[in-house]
């Protein structure tokens, strides 16, 4: 149904811009009608920019895909057999899903049947607050009270919190993400119920998905609420039971906030986890991080208590060098949450501005003066490097040269 809510396109300007008006107007002229749905509409009524827009139509995607086509639209099937394409507008996506109602499910993916029925396709979304429409005028479409859930910080399933789960199990770890985004005050009842009451289907689910998921929640600028009613749920113990250290995160978010960091999620996940290198490489092969992010985590298991003793502005720079000034800045950020009364802002002020030196020397310069390929030669290439680390990084190409021939005789 329409609300008496809209969306001012001179107030959100993606609304009206060309390839959205081009996208719905060739739909609305080929006999269809073109909504945009979910989370871009969410986020407009809240204030917030939206990063993609999809769209809701009530044609058949072979119908959409000609409808573009011939007006020189570029579209792929990228799910068709969902009802889902993918129109390609200056060199951006943009989804249209045909309206639809599930078949048939089994907790990871369902089978669908189309439709042109508007409030069917709205019954069969997550939550109130994502089953909102928008014509490209602006007007709302609101069936399951969307918009007052939005306004209240209410996440409330659409229907039995229990059947919408079952359809698709991933709606459990949805709910504490958009809990820490978007709710305030008590938690809907039912859905935490059920959330607890089935959190034994999560293993079901690819550790992709649930990382996906994780990155999301912490991503949030105050995850702590959700996080611990994971806790409490049983949940979190289905995917992270060693992520429990709620009083250190608390410190971390408050660290942040003081020197104004964006949200950094992994660092939140090492906050959260025992300062354990082994407990951290198996949380990373569990949610297959990739190799970068594995890296990152089982560095910040350990590189907080290594720099305990080091932070003497001499021994600071050494181990920014070895490991880098984004893992030194992290694992001083978390530091700083797990002694608050130690001053460290002298060695983060080093690690934001940190710009890495380069040793002068390459091994082509050894072998100018004489040395030979090998191991050997590659000892004493590490040897000069540790001396210039010693000195400050402070040696000229000419003195590491002269380290060198020294070390040559």
């Amino acid at each position: 149904m329409p609300t008496s809510d809209s969306l001012d396109p001179q107030k959100h300007d993606w609304l009206k811009a060309r390839p959205l008006a081009r996208i719905m107007g060739a739909i609305i002229e080929g006999g269809g009608e073109a909504r945009v749905v979910g989370g871009a509409v969410r986020d407009s009524l809240l204030g917030i920019a939206p990063h993609e827009i999809d769209l809701a139509v009530n044609l058949q995607p072979q119908k959409v895909m000609q409808i573009l086509g011939a007006v020189g639209i570029r579209c792929v099937p990228t799910g068709i057999e969902y009802g889902t394409v993918t129109a390609i507008f200056d060199h951006k996506g943009y989804e249209i899903t045909t309206l639809r109602h599930d078949v048939e499910t089994d907790g990871r993916r369902a089978k669908v049947a189309f439709t042109d029925d508007w409030r069917a396709d709205a019954a069969r979304r997550d939550f109130t607050i994502n089953a909102l429409y928008a014509d490209a005028s602006g007007r709302l479409y609101d069936y399951f009270e969307g918009v007052s859930d939005l306004a209240n910080g209410r996440i409330r399933f659409i229907g039995d919190a229990e059947a919408r789960i079952k359809e698709d199990v991933l709606r459990i770890l949805r709910f504490f993400r958009f809990s820490a985004w978007f709710g305030r005050g008590t938690p809907n009842k039912d859905a935490l119920t059920a959330c607890g009451k089935l959190k034994n289907l999560i293993p079901q689910l690819s550790a992709e998905r649930v990382w996906r998921e994780i990155i999301k929640l912490l991503a949030a600028e105050n995850p702590v609420p959700a996080w611990t009613l994971m806790i409490d749920t049983g949940v979190l113990a289905e995917i992270l039971p060693e992520a429990t250290n709620i009083p250190r995160f608390e410190s971390l978010l408050k660290v942040e906030a003081k020197h104004e960091m964006p949200p950094a999620p992994l660092v939140r996940l090492a906050a959260l986890l025992p300062e354990d290198k082994t407990v951290a490489e198996k949380i990373a092969a569990k949610l297959k991080l990739s190799n970068h992010e594995a890296g990152k985590l089982v560095t910040l298991s350990t590189l907080p208590a290594l720099l305990q003793d080091q932070l003497d502005p001499l021994s600071f720079r050494r181990a920014l060098y070895e490991h880098g000034a984004d893992a030194g800045r992290d694992a001083t950020l978390m530091m700083a949450a797990d002694n608050p009364a130690i001053d460290l802002e002298p060695i983060l002020a080093l690690a934001l501005s940190w710009q890495r030196p380069v040793f002068p020397l390459r091994g082509i310069d050894l072998l100018k003066l004489g040395a030979q390929p090998g191991p050997k030669m590659g000892e004493m290439l590490r040897g000069v490097e540790a001396w210039w680390i010693a000195k400050n990084f402070q040696p000229t190409r000419e003195e590491c040269l002269a380290e060198a021939k020294r070390r040559s005789h």
